[in-house]
């Protein structure tokens, strides 16, 4: 419980956890979104996030940590680097909208003990995407570490794992949308520039 009132916390001091009226990708509408970047642009608060998870599998004897790109480059570089371990990045496969690979010359030890992270699980795509690009080595995947699970525990990876924040995030379709009907504005997150400097 620590853990998880620890990343709310930082969720909610870096800006990343917001309210309003919100498109998501998958075309649903929701009054909270996480802007994982706003979290993954600051080193403290995602050292400090990375540290959470480094101490959930710091007694597991771990070889590897992987991550999905894009945030997951982040999470695996500062959990392995907190660990003092490699890590790995599982990338798009070649145009591919549903595979990932592992390419620039990554290559796992036989029997490497894997630890998988990720910033945001809504469906687990780009996590089960990643086990199915470890299943092609012999490794040993003993694990799933999470910044926030927004699926509420719903969503399935087949791995066992955790997530620092478990967040049950309603969200409706257009037609149901309570906040439409209240005609409160719609934002389509990542769509605003950046303000100058």
């Amino acid at each position: 419980m620590g853990s998880e009132i620890g990343m709310l916390d930082t969720l909610r001091a870096s800006g990343a956890l917001k309210q309003g009226h919100f498109l998501l990708s998958s075309g649903r509408h929701s009054d909270q979104y996480i802007e994982k970047f706003d979290l993954l642009r600051q080193p403290g608060a995602t050292s400090r996030a990375c540290a959470l998870i480094a101490e959930r599998v710091s007694s597991q004897a771990i070889d590897v940590v992987v991550g999905p790109t894009t945030g997951g480059v982040i999470l695996a570089f500062e959990v392995a680097r907190q660990l003092g371990v490699n890590a790995a990045y599982a990338e798009r496969s070649g145009g591919n909208e549903t595979g990932r690979e592992f390419r620039r010359g990554i290559t796992f030890a036989k029997g490497a003990r894997v630890l998988v992270v990720d910033d945001i699980l809504t469906t687990g795509g780009s996590v089960r995407e990643t086990l199915a690009a470890l299943d092609a080595h012999d490794v040993d995947v003993i694990g799933v570490a999470l910044l926030v699970d927004r699926s509420g525990g719903a969503a399935s990876v087949g791995v066992p794992g955790f997530s620092l924040v478990s967040l049950d995030i309603v969200s409706w379709e257009r037609e149901l949308c309570p906040l439409c009907q209240r005609g409160v504005p719609l934002v389509k997150p990542g769509t605003t520039p950046s303000k100058a400097s």
